[in-house]
């Protein structure tokens, strides 16, 4: 589209383009699905009367929400199918989506997880009105129901995902202190480093989509999360090293084995320790961590 810069169609969608890839995101959680909505959206909007357009990111917000729940339907199929557990796909953020504490939480796997749970149009409605205050008018005419009918949805939803979000949201500068003390564990393969930052109840949940090796279904626990990495690097008789960085609006780690890039653990803190792990290290969710600078959203 940058041929297109001067045409006046192509300059309101770019500047809207950051918003409406994020609400893409988080009704899809692919980053490359995200983006084929986003082409949608954009031959859709090219093709419009937009003389008879009032609002202009609102008429933008439409068109991607119904097209992301379109694609929302495919998805579904797609999971279904999907070997072992299913994460997110990792999104490289700029670190001053961290300081936008709503944002950087609506981002985070631990939420993205809680809003697979949802239906589409849930999805749709707690996405729009929790992370980005949309009316509820404005959100009736992307979901096609009515205002008060959004108004229950909208209610629903949150009932459902505040009864699974994490309890204590962190500050940045915790989440990342406890991250730090995580990644010394993990290079050193240190037993008591990782009971000593981890929650009695943590989850790891590694994504290998059957093309690299994890574990087929959730580890819970302190000790059998840190046995199982302590174990599991001792046979390998790998050397992992870590660089910190912010995925998803929430500091990170990128994983190297022997020196080559094996994946991203996103973490979730609550109070001082880890409750969730989350490792992705299916390559083809990698793309935008290895291709891709640092996003920066809305």
């Amino acid at each position: 589209m940058s041929e297109h810069a001067a045409d006046p169609a192509t300059e309101v969608f770019l500047a809207h383009r950051s918003l409406l890839f994020t609400v893409a995101y988080e009704m899809l959680g692919s980053a490359a699905d995200a983006e084929d909505v986003l082409q949608e959206t954009w031959l859709r909007w090219a093709e419009a009367d937009r003389e008879q357009v009032r609002d202009q990111r609102a008429y933008l917000v439409r068109i991607t929400t119904r097209q992301s729940l379109n694609r929302l339907r495919t998805v579904k199929r797609r999971r279904e199918a999907y070997v072992g557990p299913w994460l997110p796909e990792p999104l490289l953020t700029a670190p001053d989506v961290a300081e936008d504490v709503e944002l950087a939480e609506s981002l985070s796997m631990a939420l993205m997880l809680v809003l697979e749970t949802l239906s589409p149009t849930e999805r749709a409605v707690f996405v729009l009105r929790e992370a980005f205050g949309v009316g509820y008018d404005e959100i009736a005419a992307a979901v096609d129901k009515s205002p008060a009918a959004v108004h229950q949805i909208a209610h629903r939803a949150r009932k459902h995902v505040d009864a699974r979000r994490p309890r204590n949201v962190v500050s940045p500068s915790a989440a990342r202190a406890a991250l730090d003390s995580f990644r010394r564990a993990l290079e050193t393969g240190d037993l008591q480093g990782f009971l000593d930052v981890l929650a009695p109840d943590v989850v790891l949940v590694s994504d290998g989509g059957g093309i690299k090796r994890a574990a087929p279904r959730p580890t819970v626990g302190a000790d059998k999360v840190a046995r199982f990495i302590v174990g599991g690097i001792g046979r390998a008789g790998v050397t992992v090293t870590c660089d910190p960085t912010v995925v998803n609006g929430n500091p990170a780690l990128l994983v190297r084995v022997n020196g080559e890039f094996d994946g991203v653990i996103a973490i979730r803190v609550e109070d001082t320790r880890i409750t969730g792990l989350y490792y992705v290290r299916n390559p083809e969710k990698l793309t935008h961590i290895t291709s891709e600078t640092p996003l920066t959203l809305r």
